[in-house]
């Protein structure tokens, strides 16, 4: 699992995997192509990226590489909530006017799904994380009611490191793990 600024808190109180990545201040925009590359390093495993829909808009690019990759085993989550949560609830621009599913059906994503309320997306869940993909999934979710994450709040997620530095040593280990 990569994520990345908003969606770290949430995530960090339900899993605790090493396998886990989390940053809120040295990759924003970039949990997507993080992901990207551990997908193409370990195709033994579905690699799955939480991204929120401010930073996929700093990196629409992004959708083009991961279908022209060949990916099969990635699975990319936006979880649109019309705002830039981790900085401090700024609009993202044109919020509710973008169809980010029909950005990655044009890209080419081959699984596309587009949820508004849990109950379905409950119901798609395990074909989403188990079919080849690309698979993209545009999730609706409301804002979340926390602050900005600070560099030195480390109690909000067990796994946020001071360092991308720090998170390379220890992919390279994940990476050449084989379980």
């Amino acid at each position: 699992m990569v994520t990345t600024m908003g969606a770290t808190r949430p995530w960090g109180r339900i899993s605790d995997n090493d396998l886990d990545f989390a940053s809120a201040d040295s990759a924003m925009g970039h949990a997507a192509d993080l992901a990207l590359g551990i997908a193409l390093a370990r195709t033994d495993r579905t690699v799955v990226c939480l991204n929120g829909d401010g930073s996929m808009l700093m990196t629409l690019g992004t959708l083009a590489t991961v279908v022209g990759s060949g990916a099969t085993n990635y699975v990319l989550f936006v979880m649109d909530n019309g705002v830039f949560e981790i900085t401090g609830h700024q609009s993202v621009a044109a919020s509710g006017q973008i169809d980010y599913a029909a950005m990655a059906q044009a890209t080419g994503f081959h699984r596309v799904f587009f949820f508004e309320d849990a109950r379905s997306y409950a119901e798609s869940v395990e074909e989403i994380l188990t079919q080849p993909g690309p698979t993209f999934v545009h999730l609706l979710v409301e804002p979340g009611s926390e602050g900005p994450i600070s560099r030195n709040d480390r109690e909000k997620g067990r796994y946020l490191r001071p360092s991308l530095a720090d998170w390379s040593r220890t992919f390279k280990a994940a990476l050449e793990t084989k379980d």
